[in-house]
């Protein structure tokens, strides 16, 4: 299957995301300007989706992950056009989030992962009628070095997305 391990970061993202923003909607309802409520259910549905998408990468699932960050991307577009440097997407459920360049590019990788490995499983080059576990089966020792490396990209997204991008928010602030 061609881009497993973007693919995997996308799904992994998601759920991590999914469960961040159910625990504490208060950031992402403040940015959609939408009750606490109605968030805490979109992202235990973002967390649902990542996860089957992740154990079972079939088109449809596969598809709704483009989607998904495509539309996650469109947002970010729009936050960074409205807000200043401190504007908070609430991505992860954290307070100050900025929306950046980055996140921006990201979100539309990832959006392009999920969508190549969607076309490929329909061509059935990704073997879409397969589970995560029958795909990494077929990888170089079981897909452990796969998921390894995967689990490692996506915390370091994780990080630049949140934790590097508030101090490059801060820095930015503190040089005005």
């Amino acid at each position: 299957m061609i881009l497993l391990g973007p693919y995997l970061v996308a799904t992994t993202l998601l759920v991590v995301a999914g469960v961040a923003k159910a625990g504490r909607p208060g950031d992402t309802a403040r940015a959609l300007r939408l009750p606490p409520g109605l968030v805490r259910g979109a992202a235990g549905a973002e967390a649902l989706l990542g996860a089957g998408a992740l154990l079972w990468p079939h088109p449809p699932l596969a598809g709704a992950v483009a989607l998904s960050y495509l539309g996650f991307a469109g947002f970010v577009a729009l936050a960074r056009r409205r807000g200043g440097a401190l504007a908070s997407c609430g991505c992860f459920g954290t307070v100050d989030t900025p929306p950046t360049r980055l996140h921006l590019l990201v979100d539309l990788a990832l959006a392009g992962s999920a969508l190549a490995v969607a076309l490929a499983s329909r061509g059935g080059a990704g073997g879409g009628g397969r589970s995560l576990m029958g795909l990494l089966g077929r990888e170089p020792w079981a897909g452990v070095p796969l998921v390894a490396s995967s689990l490692l990209a996506a915390g370091l997204v994780y990080l630049a997305l949140g934790a590097l991008a508030r101090l490059g928010a801060v820095r930015g602030e503190l040089a005005r």
